[in-house]
């Protein structure tokens, strides 16, 4: 009797289990990222903070070329720090894509393979800046 109870609270638990498991195990979304990465200096609401952090909402970099938008979060510009070394592929065209979806942009969607392209390029440019003769 008890093992025939202990058996069917296991049968009813296992499902609970392995929801719980597959809730963890789920990849974090572009827009928990960017809370995580960007929301300090650019803000929630993407409106960034007038003359320390550029707005992101209805920004032309950020409705234009979805490239041109990932070197810039790839290597960092004019005090905004790289990402390269802290953010995969998959997370950045997360983060890219919420930004160029929120707050009324209408910016193109990026690829993974779009990512990964600039970030070779960042790459390749770096290596071949330490190649050069002293």
């Amino acid at each position: 009797m008890l093992r025939n109870a202990i058996i069917a609270a296991l049968a009813l638990a296992a499902p609970l289990a392995l929801g719980a498991s597959a809730a963890l195990a789920a990849p974090p979304t572009g827009q928990s990222l960017y809370a995580d990465n960007c929301s300090a200096c650019h803000q929630v609401t993407g409106k960034g903070v007038k003359g320390a952090f550029p707005a992101l909402a209805g920004a032309p970099i950020v409705q234009g070329d979805g490239k041109l938008m990932a070197a810039v979060v790839i290597n960092g510009r004019a005090g905004m720090p790289s990402f390269k070394d802290d953010l995969s592929d998959a997370e950045l065209t997360g983060i890219l894509n919420y930004v160029r979806g929120a707050w009324g942009n209408k910016g193109k969607p990026v690829s993974f393979a779009d990512i990964s392209s600039v970030r070779a390029q960042s790459n390749a440019k770096a290596k071949a800046r330490g190649l050069q003769a002293h």
